[in-house]
């Protein structure tokens, strides 16, 4: 792997630095991998609704080329291909969010939509207005799938652009948050990818291709596509992107429509220009009035090679709000001198205090600890299981948290078990990006409300296991047999809560009932989850998620039944 980096780990945040010291009227809110713009009281003294967008990093340049006048007001950057955490985001509706509100931009993949959707909950519960908008303008997937849903693909830009521009134009939150759905609504996109991406973390490529051989319709985070097909002239392939769009948005002749060409990362620009000459021409030929064009990177996947397309219909009323002034670098109309912004401080707001009332108890801490070196000892295993089936960051992720954890392991040792569970939670979500981070820590935050109760052993701990998979499974809307985390868990905690008193017997049975319940998820075609993409293809490899509670529990079983706990 070669990458122009100095370190793995800060890969994201040397970006951000070289961001704000290349790009005038940006800067960042201190301790926060949150990018916002540099007059942020002005804009806030203006009245204006703010606008807040994110995901994982390696798709600039979104989201942080899109802040500017006009557009978005603050970009969360998450680890690479990795959902920013619940408590970035809400520093960023903290920082930004004044009387005329905040509307969240977001993506439709599942850690997005989780760790953005809970920030709006505790912003709301704090007085600040804030409305969400869910972006799914990925056509490749059908509606109604038994998937995770469309995705949300470059067609967002187009969301930010016109939302920034109604934002810009005083308008009130709700009229903001109705011009965001109807782009998102109408918007379709599609991509073919030539080659595979490698994240800096895994040092490798997400998935092979042959010389010959294409994508049709993947994702932005390495994962493969819906269709594997033979390479074709590149007029072919533009055509059979166009015309699923066209067909899936309903787009006919004498429609007014715009285009959207992106790059997805690695395609010189010569072939850019070809790509958007037979998209011009795709259009023609169905009849299309083409208001727009656009050509360039907008939303990439790292260095993979290939493009995708987005059309969305349009009105004067749309076209106008395309065609408004912004100072974001990354669209195209853009003019932005150089100047290094210092950062800006933000006024610290927290979460309430995480209690320490109850007797310590060590033995929980010793075996969380075991825990968190377990996951940190099996991260390779873990992540090319995810390679296989995602996008391979679930073992990375995972480590990262168990090191965060470590860090402070010695803050748990004063608490009582609930404290040590809440305080365990918080450090998750804060470190454990993507779908993992917020449903770990809702789980935790399960278990730890079932561990103030009167009672021990086993059934203690089989009642919080099963509390937690209920949260999670509520949260993630998942159950078992659909090929996640919870295929592992809910037969431990039922194995626990029925192996009597015998905490050595309890430990075992939990341990066995999740490593089946994990092994029999490699023939199960995942219902939930980046998995869940690639349908039959997925078969064969046991789910990540699982295996990691497998990781988890076994270290933690050890610990509990030795002493007795």
């Amino acid at each position: 792997m070669k990458k122009l980096i100095n370190d793995v780990g800060a890969v994201v945040d040397d970006m951000i630095d070289g961001l704000i010291r290349s790009v005038d009227g940006l800067s960042r809110i201190e301790g926060e991998r949150v990018i916002v713009r540099r007059d942020l009281e002005a804009v806030r003294s203006a009245g204006q609704v703010a606008l807040v967008s994110g995901g994982g990093s390696g798709h600039e340049p979104a989201h942080a080329g899109y802040v500017g006048a006009g557009m978005l007001t603050a970009a969360v950057c998450g680890d690479v291909f990795t959902s920013p955490s619940t408590d970035a985001v809400l520093a960023a509706i903290r920082a930004v969010g004044g009387p005329a509100g905040v509307l969240l931009i977001v993506k439709s993949y599942t850690g997005d939509r989780l760790n953005f959707g809970l920030a709006a909950e505790i912003a709301r519960s704090e007085g600040i207005p804030v409305e969400m908008v869910v972006v799914a303008d990925d056509v490749s997937l059908a509606t109604g799938a038994s998937n995770a849903g469309r995705r949300g693909i470059a067609g967002t830009v187009l969301v930010h652009k016109v939302a920034g521009a109604a934002a810009a134009a005083g308008l009130p939150l709700d009229r903001v948050a109705a011009l965001a759905r109807r782009v998102g609504d109408g918007v379709g996109s599609m991509g073919v990818g030539l080659t595979a991406c490698t994240v800096p973390a895994a040092g490798r490529p997400s998935f092979s291709l042959a010389d010959d051989e294409i994508e049709f319709g993947l994702g932005i985070h390495g994962e493969a596509g819906v269709r594997r097909d033979r390479m074709q002239p590149v007029g072919a392939l533009v055509s059979t992107v166009a015309e699923r769009i066209f067909e899936d948005r309903g787009l006919l002749a004498g429609d007014r429509a715009v285009l959207l060409v992106n790059n997805l990362g690695a395609t010189p620009a010569m072939e850019m220009a070809i790509v958007a000459g037979e998209a011009a021409r795709a259009a023609e030929a169905r009849g299309l009035c083409v208001e727009r064009m656009w050509t360039g990177a907008f939303l990439t996947a790292l260095d993979m090679a290939g493009f995708s397309l987005s059309a969305l219909a349009v009105d004067g009323e749309l076209l106008s709000y395309l065609d408004a002034p912004t100072t974001a670098s990354a669209w195209p109309t853009s003019v932005a001198p150089a100047k290094i912004a210092p950062a800006v401080a933000v006024a610290a707001r927290t979460d309430e205090a995480v209690g320490s009332a109850g007797e310590p108890d060590l033995t929980l801490v010793s075996a969380i600890e075991a825990a968190a070196r377990a996951l940190i000892a099996d991260e390779a295993r873990l992540t090319a299981l995810d390679q296989a089936v995602g996008d391979g960051d679930l073992g990375l992720n995972l480590a990262r948290g168990a090191e965060a954890v470590l860090a402070e392991i010695d803050g748990y040792r004063a608490l009582g078990r609930p404290a040590v569970l809440r305080r365990l939670s918080a450090t998750v979500r804060k470190t454990v990006g993507g779908t993992s981070g917020a449903l770990y820590a809702v789980g935790l935050m399960r278990a730890a409300a079932v561990a103030e109760k009167p009672v021990a052993g086993n059934a203690l701990w089989g009642e919080a296991l099963a509390a937690a998979a209920e949260a999670i499974s509520r949260l993630g809307d998942a159950r078992i047999g659909d090929r996640t985390m919870l295929d592992a868990l809910l037969p431990a905690a039922e194995a626990l809560a029925s192996a009597g008193a015998d905490p050595r017997a309890g430990h075992a049975a939990a341990v066995e009932a999740a490593a089946s319940g994990a092994a029999a998820t490699a023939a199960i075609t995942s219902r939930r989850g980046r998995s869940s993409y690639l349908g039959e293809r997925a078969v064969g490899h046991p789910d990540p998620g699982a295996e990691a509670v497998v990781v988890w529990l076994t270290a933690i079983g050890q610990v509990l039944g030795e002493e007795g706990a």
